[in-house]
Parts: C-alpha cells; structure tokens; sequence
C-alpha cells in the first residue's frame, strides 16, 4: 500500500517542482533531486527525493525533466510501496524506455541528507563504539523508517514481485533493476526476523539462515534468467542504507552495482566470507545468543 502523497501517473509527476540537486553521478547515469508534489487536494506540497537514471545524463537537464513541455513524454507506473515509488519513463514516444525514475514522498530531512553528495570516511568501530554510540543511534530509528519493508513482509505491497518466499526470508527484485536487463539483475532478500538490524546481530545461530539465503538466491535465478552457480554476488552493507537485516543479490557481471561494494561497507555472503567464516572458524564471537 503506498502513500497517498506518493505519485502515482504522469500527471501526477509533471507537478513536480524542481528545488536543487542532491547528487550527480557519472558512473550509474544518474541525477538526483530535491523537490515538491502537488498533494491530491492540490492546496498542499509535499516535499520529495527523486533519483532518474540515464544512459548519460547532465546535470543541467535537471529542472527540465517534469511538466507540460518537459523532456519526460511518457511514463510507465512501476510500483509504490510507502513513501516509496518508481517508474520507467520515455524521453520520445516511439523508443525504447530511457529512463528509470525513483521517488521517495514525503521525504524527510534524512532522507536528503542520505541521497546529498557527502564525503566518505572510514571508521574503525571498536565493540565499545558500537554499544555506546551506533547501537543506540540504531535503536532511536522510528518503525516509520522501515514500514515499506513491512509492507512487502506482512503482505500488503509488491507481493507480484516476490520470487522466493520461505518462513525465514523473501527474495524479491530490488527497486533498482529494470526488471529487463539480466546483466544488471539485482535482487534482495528480506528476513523476516525483526531482531536482526545489522550484521552485528548476526550470531552462529543464523548460519543456516544465510545458507538458505545463497542456495534459493542461486536457485532462482536458474530457474528464471538461466544464470549457473557462481554467477550471482551476495553480500551485506555495513552500515546499511535501512535497519532491517537484509542481502544484496546482484549478477556478478553488473559492473553498475560497484559503487555498492566498496570495501569496507560490502561484506560478501559467499566464498571467503561470513559463511566460510562461521564454518571454518566456529569459535569465533558467540556462538548462539
């Protein structure tokens, strides 16, 4: 179920206001904006993150995206779930779709701040880090935060996209692929155990549950795309972009999704990773609680 401020049809996008860029990058072709929608009552405005993504995009055609004579001349409604909404947009009316269009509305401040152009650091996060600063900074995020996740696990959103559903976890297209060009395959599992927000929650315990996750993963997408073993990157962002315990399924071959696996945030699920690690080295950390 998406949020009644969410656009959800042309029209309701080209009433868009463009206010500034948020971020530029040339890797993934991608621009994106901070903005207003026109509410359904059409009094209000309600403020939006909007990433479009290109074959090659400049940072100058951002204000002219949107509106009667704006350079979007069709659209294609993905899905919305939340504030959460996408579409798939044409730059002419006979081509091929050019574009990808990713909207979060409302957006709040942390959201800007998180699609803002910001510089990296590195930080080594010592056990006592964690328990007296990150663990509570976790803990403070509202349900709110993660109510599209909800969504997609208690049944009400996306269940027409979902691939892989056990007890334990669902397995489903992620918001960035395109749904058409298996090169960039990319998919996530959702677990459906509330307790895990992160990697640091991860006990011994859980090996099982992140087996399942590699054995369906590769399962599915031989059944579906015809991809073999080996051709799937599985790993785990620390810290992650939201605080419900989830993995990135990506095809190997999708140089895109590099920018997401940078060392030091992405940690691999597979060979030489935390698999391998809990079963080579089983006294490792704790080892069920």
């Amino acid at each position: 179920m998406s949020h009644p401020s969410a656009p959800k049809s042309f029209s309701a996008l080209n009433t868009f206001k463009f206010e500034r860029i948020l971020n530029d990058d040339p890797l993934s072709h991608s621009l994106i904006i901070l903005g207003t929608f026109a509410t359904s009552e059409g009094n209000e405005r309600v403020q939006a993150v909007v990433r479009i993504e290109k074959t090659a995009l400049h940072p100058s055609e951002a204000p002219q995206f949107f509106g009667e004579n704006g350079l979007i001349k069709k659209v294609e409604f993905g899905n919305s779930t939340d504030i959460y909404t996408w579409f798939f947009a044409w730059l002419g009316e006979e081509r091929e779709r050019d574009v990808k269009i990713n909207i979060v509305c409302p957006a709040t401040d942390v959201h800007i701040r998180k699609y803002t152009k910001q510089e990296q650091l590195i930080v080594r996060e010592s056990p006592e880090l964690y328990e007296k600063i990150v663990k509570p900074y976790i803990l403070a995020f509202p349900p709110s935060r993660t109510q599209w996740v909800e969504n997609i696990l208690t049944g009400i959103s996306e269940q027409d996209k979902i691939l892989v559903t056990t007890p334990d976890f669902l397995i489903l297209p992620d918001m960035k692929w395109d749904l058409k060009n298996v090169t960039s395959l990319y998919l996530v599992a959702l677990v459906q155990d509330r307790s895990i927000r992160s990697i640091r929650d991860l006990r011994k315990k859980h090996l099982h549950l992140l087996k399942d996750i590699r054995r369906e993963a590769e399962k599915v997408v031989k059944e579906r795309w015809g991809l073999g073993k080996g051709s799937l990157t599985m790993y785990i962002h620390y810290q992650p972009s939201y605080y419900h315990f989830h993995v990135h399924i990506v095809n190997a071959n999708y140089h895109g999704a590099m920018l997401g696996m940078t060392v030091g945030q992405a940690h691999l699920l597979t060979t030489s990773s935390l698999i391998s690690t809990w079963t080579l080295k089983p006294a490792l950390g704790s080892t069920n609680a």
